[in-house]
């Protein structure tokens, strides 16, 4: 059984992603979730989402243990492109975990979304982000200029990308 496993998001998930989203600080991504219902409401808007074809988010577990999330967001405009987001509680780093995570998501995205073009977009400081697109062989396309906001910052991130 492999160690990392990706699944569709629960109600049930909301406790323990707000322990990973409020105890990481996450330097290169905004948080919008500052409650526990917050991320409750942010939980139960995941089916409307899927049906609707915007996002397709899954809960990332370690041997068994819910470590991060992951998603694809699909782009309104051009319905075969997609977007994979990520984050992984941070006493779960460098071991691999967002490297497999995003291998799972391109299957899904790929296979049973039918998309063409799978993007990662990551703020040019996050170093170990690049380093899981690479790992996964997404190629550098360049950089996007201030494309990422944290908060009242406006950031450039690098524009990695696989076709099918």
């Amino acid at each position: 059984m492999p160690r990392v496993k990706i699944r569709p998001q629960e109600l049930s998930d909301a406790e323990r992603f707000f322990e990973i989203l409020t105890r990481t600080d996450f330097e290169f991504i905004e948080i919008p979730v500052k409650t526990l219902e917050d991320e409750k409401r942010f939980l139960k808007m995941n089916e409307v989402k899927k049906k609707t074809n915007f996002e397709h988010n899954y809960s990332i577990l370690f041997d068994g243990k819910l470590v991060g999330a992951c998603g694809i967001r699909i782009d309104q405009h051009r319905p075969w492109v997609g977007e994979i987001g990520y984050l992984v509680d941070k006493a779960y780093h460098g071991q691999g975990i967002a490297t497999e995570a995003v291998r799972q998501l391109e299957k899904i995205g790929f296979g049973e979304l039918k998309l063409q073009r799978i993007i990662i977009l990551m703020d040019i400081r996050n170093l170990a982000s690049e380093q899981v697109a690479r790992k996964c062989g997404y190629e550098k396309e360049g950089v996007a200029k201030k494309i990422h906001r944290i908060r009242e910052e406006y950031y450039d991130c690098f524009v990695y990308a696989k076709t099918r």
